[in-house]
């Protein structure tokens, strides 16, 4: 069942209750009002009626039409149908019912009275009618001798009002309901249909279409709420989906990239082992060379893994070593490991003021020493580079300076992406595996600093490693 015909549903049964309530009520009160109208005329004409049932004094002396001029009209006005009769203890009439105030006679009219009437004094009750009235309003006295006097008034008027009444009642009850219901329908109908546009967007959204978004979808209304909060997770949703699409694709580069790294120190060694089970023949200096290459593919290729475990480590956060890493002593060592390494290279440290960190010595070492390294391959023979140290704003800055050809622009947010080469044409041998810097920026990442790259003046890279400098209590800033 659909909540546009539930909500009609719940809501129509509760109007039309609430509808026939009010006629009810209206109809009791009218009929009270009345009722009291009625026993108040009773009232007043009751001893009336009985003074002329005592004296015999009938409108035109033989209980036929009243004299309109005689002294019982100008005396007493009694309502039209008006009934008196007197009982006696047993209840037999003392005197015959008698008609007054009637312009059309009709000896067969009178209230049908219950057989204990004669118990029922100082009460106005309402009993049926025999004949041209249907029901009466009766009120009994005691006489003081054991005989009640009753008088009776008709109810035809009172019944012909609330007759009337009762159909107008029922006439516009139903008008107003069924107005209310097609009204109602149609609000409902209204107020759904952005309920209806949502599911439909929805139902688009469920194919395939993330970019759409529902409406209304403002503040003032419920529904439009309702459209807000929507359209904020599906906003959600699909970053989420366009970040998986990104961590697949660097995924499936990744793995590509791996196996291709993986591949080729061990295509280099099944040649060579497959080159001594050929040739048993072979010279000496020719097997020492193959096992040479041998061991040098395996060396390179155990670098290879140990740095594709470091990154997997890094990137589950597994926690680093916590100390004290003194940078100064770091710079001085990366220079002097560099100048070992080319000794035709002129490589200098600048350091302004020793600085102090919280972290892993052995990685933030390792994340330094593959900066330098990068600029010691990627730059031309005998270029200066330059280590500085210095501390800014509550961090600790280290820069790798260099004077070759530097970094292009389109290159510096992929150039720390893994396995990634500026010069795709650059040997394996020269460039690395293309991990050195994603290990610098993955270390740099778990001590809570960064890493970037810029312009040197006058040509040539810039990188700097931003970490934040230990205070006196030994934690980082």
């Amino acid at each position: 069942m659909s909540l546009r015909l539930r909500l009609l549903l719940t809501l129509a049964p509760l109007f039309i209750l609430g509808l026939a309530a009010a006629d009810v009520g209206t109809y009791a009160a009218l009929q009270s009002s009345l009722l009291q109208g009625v026993d108040q005329q009773l009232a007043i004409i009751q001893p009336g009626v009985q003074n002329v049932l005592l004296h015999n004094q009938l409108p035109g002396g033989d209980g036929g039409p009243p004299d309109n001029g005689g002294p019982f009209n100008q005396e007493y006005a009694f309502p039209v149908g008006t009934y008196g009769e007197i009982l006696d203890s047993s209840g037999r009439s003392v005197s015959s019912g008698i008609l007054f105030g009637t312009t059309s006679y009709a000896s067969a009219s009178a209230p049908e009275f219950p057989a204990n009437i004669t118990s029922e004094t100082n009460k106005i009750l309402t009993v049926a009618g025999i004949g041209t009235y249907y029901s009466y309003r009766a009120y009994v006295t005691p006489m003081g001798n054991g005989d009640v006097a009753v008088t009776a008034v008709p109810l035809d008027g009172v019944n012909t009002t609330l007759g009337t009444l009762l159909l107008f009642e029922i006439a516009i009850s139903s008008g107003i309901t069924i107005i209310v219901l097609v009204v109602t329908w149609l609000l409902v109908r209204r107020g759904m249909r952005p309920l209806e546009r949502m599911g439909a967007t929805a139902r688009s959204i469920a194919t395939g279409g993330l970019g759409r978004r529902v409406t209304p979808s403002s503040e003032r209304t419920e529904v439009g709420r309702l459209g807000l909060a929507l359209n904020a997770m599906l906003g959600q949703i699909e970053r989420a989906f366009a970040e998986r699409d990104v961590t697949e694709q660097k995924l499936r580069h990744f793995v590509s990239d791996a196996s291709h790294e993986l591949r080729t120190p061990l295509t280099s060694m099944r040649g060579y082992a497959e080159l001594l089970q050929r040739n048993p023949d072979m010279t000496r200096d020719d097997v020492l060379l193959a096992v040479r290459r041998i061991e040098d593919e395996t060396r390179r290729m155990g670098l290879l893994v140990d740095d594709l475990l470091l990154l997997a480590r890094l990137d589950q956060g597994r926690p680093l070593d916590r100390a004290p890493v003194d940078l100064t002593s770091m710079v001085n060592d990366a220079v002097s490991d560099a100048r070992a390494a080319d000794p035709g290279r002129v490589v200098i440290a600048r350091i302004e003021a020793p600085v102090v960190v919280t972290g892993d010595d052995l990685r933030l070492r390792q994340a330094v020493a593959n900066l330098v390294r990068n600029a010691l391959v990627h730059t031309p023979a005998g270029s200066p580079v330059e280590v500085g140290l210095q501390a800014q704003n509550g961090h600790a800055e280290i820069d790798i300076i260099d004077h070759g050809p530097g970094v292009p622009a389109a290159q510096r947010e992929r150039i720390f992406e893994r396995f990634h080469r500026a010069d795709p044409l650059r040997s394996r041998d020269q460039g690395g595996s293309g991990l050195g810097l994603s290990i610098a920026t993955a270390v740099v990442t778990a001590h809570g600093g960064k890493i970037s790259v810029t312009d040197t003046p006058g040509g040539g890279a810039t990188f700097r490693i931003e970490l934040p400098a230990a205070t006196e209590s030994g934690t980082n800033v």
